[in-house]
């Protein structure tokens, strides 16, 4: 392991080199002195500013994935227990999809339909609005707290009402009561989708960026797998327990979360911006290891929040839409938008989508536990893809492969008699389809959405993008049950034309507006977006940072 220390308050990925190269930066390795010198807890002065800032990013273009961990464990571990909300967040559709499916809930909830219970499209849509509508007002109301009181005692708030809002869920006995119950656990499980990128894109180094921020994908994924292996183990029982159980194992994750909530680090972005330069200090103490120069990464931090200044970026919902950033904001939103509209919200229904293509009930659950149990190993696969590849490469070919898979599936529903093997092929492909999701565009837009939006507003971007993914995610509650009904449309697997159509002019639009941002620091990006470099001009153009105090 290199033995000088490293820094991050920028969050570049690694470049990989040591031995004297001339970086993306333009700063080279000669003459340098050794920040292991001496280990300060004081930023340097302002002359020294400009030297400090320019050493701090050529060292994290140094540091490797496996040095950043053994500096940073801590960083790692606080981000990944902050990103339980994100699971939560997942876990409540995801059993509320399948409890469609499910007997007993059927029985107690539904009306006999030719013999069998049945909830109607309407019900289905209206119970499944309730987390994306608490998505859209969560998430925009989220920033305000996050900005006023800090990331740490946000999410401390925002666990606490969700403890006491499961109780609604619990207790529920009618469909307006279960209603009512979702639209106001929606709106607080809203803002941990927010909370979660914010603070890891915030306390890790630049070398874990892609790792950490795309974890919040693999909590998706672990919150919907836990939904459909829950839910498939109750099913089978014939009294309400069948769905009481899941909405009370809600609470398990708050017992899991509370005790440790009083220590997690604040994020020192947020702490410098108040000006609350030593408490800043502290929260790097808290996140890195002692080998780690908390000053070289105070000034480097501090120095990032100026530059952005200079840029005239603002911190307030306007700013997200203004200048430069309005094109930060578009891709941020664009990404996060074709999660949807290339048909990651048939997850929710997947067990029910299962069941209507032709599947026995039991198997259909069983083949949803199979469908998430491979998106859980890809999207931990996919960190070696992006650590290895660019992110733009990724979300484009991985677009790709989603949009040909759902035209196939379409296609299979064509044939004409619809041969029995059908449902189960179009089933397999759907697992497929998934496993493709989640080696690319499910975790790449958890990246990008931490890297393309500047520091200052990052919270609002995110919280801007994830509420117009919610809006549409609206439009697919709606549509969905209504597409795959057997009362309504019961068009089954020909919803591949439909998600594929839309996945092409997702396609169309990522490929000239999606640039590469690997291996580039939080000032890199802002100078690339500053001076409106195209996006697929983005990897090869090389950014001089000594030009930085010139340039305003």
């Amino acid at each position: 392991m290199d033995t000088r220390s490293h820094h991050y308050g920028t969050f570049a990925n690694v470049s990989g080199h040591n031995a004297s190269p001339t970086h993306a930066s333009g700063v080279t390795d000669v003459d340098r002195p050794s920040a292991m010198a001496t280990r300060s807890d004081t930023p340097p002065k302002s002359g020294d500013a400009d030297v400090a800032l320019a050493e701090a990013i050529r060292q994290e273009h140094d540091l490797t994935f496996w040095q950043a961990v053994k500096l940073y464990p801590k960083a790692v571990g606080w981000s990944a227990f902050v990103s339980i909300g994100v699971i939560m967040l997942a876990f409540d559709p995801q059993i509320i999809g399948n409890m469609f499916a499910m007997p007993q809930f059927q029985k107690d909830f539904g009306f006999e339909l030719d013999g069998e219970y049945v909830i109607s499209a309407a019900w289905q849509t209206g119970l499944s609005l309730g987390n994306p509508i608490g998505q859209v007002v969560g998430a925009l109301f989220s920033a305000y707290p996050l900005e006023l009181f800090g990331r740490k005692w946000t999410f401390f708030t925002c666990v606490l009402l969700t403890a006491c809002l499961v109780f609604i869920q619990f207790f529920a006995r009618s469909l307006q009561v279960l209603l009512v119950g979702e639209l106001l656990g929606g709106l607080v499980l809203g803002c941990f989708v927010v909370i979660g990128p914010t603070y890891a894109s915030e306390v890790c180094p630049m070398a874990l960026r892609g790792v950490l921020t795309s974890y919040t994908n693999l909590c998706f994924v672990t919150g919907q797998l836990l939904g459909n292996g829950i839910t498939a183990g109750t099913a089978p029982m014939e009294d309400h327990w069948a769905y009481s159980i899941p909405f009370a194992l809600q609470w398990f994750w708050v017992l899991v979360i509370i005790p440790g909530v009083f220590f997690i680090p604040e994020s020192p972005w947020w702490l410098v911006r108040k000006g609350r330069n030593e408490d800043a200090k502290n929260a790097l103490r808290q996140l890195s290891s002692s080998k780690v120069d908390i000053g070289a990464t105070l000034a480097a931090i501090a120095e990032t929040d100026r530059l952005e200044l200079e840029m005239e970026a603002g911190s307030t919902y306007l700013d997200t839409i203004k200048g430069v950033n309005l094109r930060r904001t578009e891709i941020s939103t664009g990404v996060y938008t074709t999660q949807v509209l290339s048909g990651i919200y048939l997850i929710n229904y997947g067990t029910y989508f299962f069941e209507q293509a032709g599947l026995p009930t039991q198997s259909a659950f069983y083949m949803g536990i199979g469908f998430l149990a491979v998106g859980w190993v890809c999207t931990v696969v996919s960190w070696f893809l992006i650590a290895r590849f660019g992110r733009r490469r990724i979300f484009n070919i991985g677009l790709t492969v989603l949009i040909v898979l759902m035209f196939i599936i379409g296609i299979l529903d064509s044939i004409p008699g619809r041969p029995s093997g059908v449902a189960w092929a179009e089933s397999s492909l759907m697992l497929i389809w998934n496993g493709a999701y989640d080696l690319s565009v499910g975790p790449i837009t958890f990246v990008i959405l931490g890297e393309c939006s500047a520091t200052r507003v990052r919270s609002k971007t995110i919280a801007v993008a994830t509420a117009v993914q919610a809006v549409c995610g609206i439009a697919m509650t709606v549509a969905i049950p209504y597409m795959i009904n057997p009362t309504e449309a019961n068009m089954q697997g020909k919803l591949g034309y439909f998600f594929g159509g839309l996945g092409v002019i997702c396609l169309v639009w990522a490929y000239f507006r999606i640039p590469e941002t690997k291996g580039r620091t939080y000032e890199e990006l802002d100078l690339l977006f500053d001076r409106k470099i195209p996006a697929r001009q983005f990897k090869g153009y090389q950014v001089d940072l000594t030009a930085i105090p010139t340039e305003f």
